[in-house]
């Protein structure tokens, strides 16, 4: 028999395209069969092309974790059109130390809770509680962020940008506390007892997949599921995304934001500005006050952390605090030659510690990059600079400019597409916002951001015991040095020069995101988190 011949034996006929199953990426299922068939080759065993199909659908779809999102979800529909997200929808201020895990979970319980204020009163006096149910990434690393908590103080009526941080953390000094919750003309206790961890695995339309129930004993009177798909946006079973106006300048890509600019005259900021104007159906003085208060709340959560030295973050880690040490290393003249970086490390390690310690942070994009943008504010604002807050709202308009696109093309979710989704976009979101801020044209402002992209493709989501501080807490400094080295580079090449675009960029965290192994997407099922022994 010659070689060929016995290869054909071996490997049987290629899978047929139909074999590939409809809810298997069939990128995943072609490199699995191609495994399995040089396998095959090498030990002598003969796969039939059904056997070797079958275990090549197994095998994909072992690796996923709700990973293949469901076409029925608005932000899989959304990224067929042009950019519709607003200011106001992206950054959001609210409790750490995650914006899927606990923002989103808060937002999901307050909702739910509204919701059944408003059932038939008939129905109202059968209920007896509430139940709420986490699945997926929520259920794998939900007691590390929080996720029972947020998820109790929203059905308690407690929403992320007003909750005080004190009453979430009166929920782990005392984890068997009740709270009353009326609803109708009833009044019942709840506890973080109502809050369930149930399945890690399943064919979830979302990987932070949670259901929300109104019960009457053992009955369910009122359910409905949830999606928390990242950076603290929602969505439900049926979701219908509320009624926008249409983009002045409508895109879907760099290419053609960056057109629009040129073509038009203006910076990215102000088609951003124009864009936000037209869909919001807000005033240019409305959209400005939200800008400041966003600005003015990175400074907040730098300043904060800042002032707690050496103080050990929540969890089983018992990780020691270290912005305001860097920080007053960096004052020292013996350091003068690091003083730049240590100071932006520092900013970026305090946000980040707040977030750590469940404060209030803002999600540029996500709670567990909350350090990234933050520190290269303060860095602007509260240096020699002294960066002017006009300047500042054109910086963060810019950011947001490129986290809108990541979102639009990609994931903010860190359950979706690792870490790179997160400290990655908000790294290219902050180099754009320092380009805009010194006036770099539209084509250095897109290089900055996909060279702090590039650097992070491929970061894994693997945090130690679940907690988001090691490695997210260090993350958050080293994407904000990344940001200032991005611009550093993009300014001083011919831009017409740089090779690699934002959109190609953008595709390729899309594509690791959705070739990544479950484990290394926020389950603590790998790397470090797999591989650090806490004693």
């Amino acid at each position: 028999m010659s070689t060929s011949d016995r290869s054909d034996e071996l490997f049987g006929a290629l899978p047929d395209m139909s074999a590939v199953p409809s809810n298997i990426d069939r990128r995943s299922f072609l490199m699995r069969s191609a495994v399995i068939g040089a396998s095959a080759a090498l030990t002598g065993t003969a796969w039939t092309p059904e056997a070797r199909a079958q275990q090549a659908a197994k095998e994909a779809g072992a690796t996923k974790l709700g990973a293949t999102l469901s076409p029925d979800l608005n932000v899989v529909k959304a990224s067929k059109g042009p950019v519709m997200t607003v200011l106001e929808e992206f950054y959001k201020v609210g409790p750490g130390p995650s914006s899927s895990h606990t923002i989103g979970p808060m937002r999901i319980t307050y909702d739910f809770y509204q919701r059944c204020t408003k059932l038939p009163a008939e129905q109202l006096a059968q209920a007896t509680g509430l139940k709420v149910h986490l699945f997926g990434s929520l259920s794998a690393t939900g007691k590390g962020h929080g996720t029972e908590r947020a998820s109790l103080a929203g059905l308690v009526g407690k929403e992320p940008a007003t909750v005080n941080p004190l009453f979430l953390d009166e929920m782990i000094a005392k984890p068997q506390q009740t709270y009353p919750v009326k609803l109708g003309g009833k009044t019942f206790n709840l506890s973080l007892a109502d809050i369930i961890y149930d399945s890690v695995k399943g064919d979830f339309p979302h990987p932070n997949t949670m259901t929300c129930k109104l019960m009457a004993g053992d009955k369910v009177l009122y359910e409905l599921e949830y999606y928390s798909v990242g950076g603290g946006f929602i969505e439900w079973k049926g979701y219908q995304p509320p009624k926008k106006g249409q983009p002045k300048y409508p895109y879907a890509t760099m290419k053609e934001l960056r057109q629009h600019a040129e073509a038009n005259k203006l910076s990215i900021a102000q088609v951003i500005l124009a864009n936000e104007i037209a869909v919001s159906g807000k005033t240019e003085e409305q959209i400005n006050a939200f800008l400041d208060k966003i600005a003015g709340a990175m400074l907040a959560t730098v300043k904060t952390g800042l002032s707690l030295k050496d103080d050990v973050l929540p969890g089983p880690i018992k990780l020691r605090s270290k912005a305001a040490t860097v920080w007053e290393r960096a004052q020292d003249d013996k350091y003068e030659a690091d003083r730049a970086i240590a100071m932006v490390s520092a900013f970026a390690l305090a946000a980040s510690e707040e977030n750590a310690r469940g404060h209030l942070v803002i999600t540029a994009p996500t709670g567990g990059s909350a350090g990234v943008m933050p520190a290269v504010v303060y860095a602007l604002s509260e240096s020699k600079r002294k960066v002017p807050i006009e300047k500042i709202r054109q910086g963060l308009l810019a950011g947001a400019a490129i986290g809108y696109l990541c979102k639009h093309s990609a994931t903010l979710s860190g359950a979706e597409g690792g870490c790179q989704s997160e400290i990655g976009v908000a790294s290219a979101m902050s180099a754009a916002l320092i380009a805009q801020i010194i006036d770099s044209p539209p084509q250095v402002i897109e290089n900055a951001a996909e060279s702090a992209l590039e650097h992070h493709l491929g970061m894994t989501c693997d945090p130690v015991a679940g907690y988001v501080q090691v490695p997210c807490i260090e993350r958050c400094a080293f994407g904000a040095v990344k940001a200032w080295t991005a611009v550093m580079i993009a300014t001083n090449e011919i831009a017409s020069r740089h090779r690699v675009d934002l959109d190609t960029t953008i595709k390729t965290l899309a594509d690791t995101g959705r070739d990544m192994s479950a484990k290394y997407k926020e389950t603590s099922e790998g790397g470090l988190a797999a591989n650090l022994v806490l004693c």
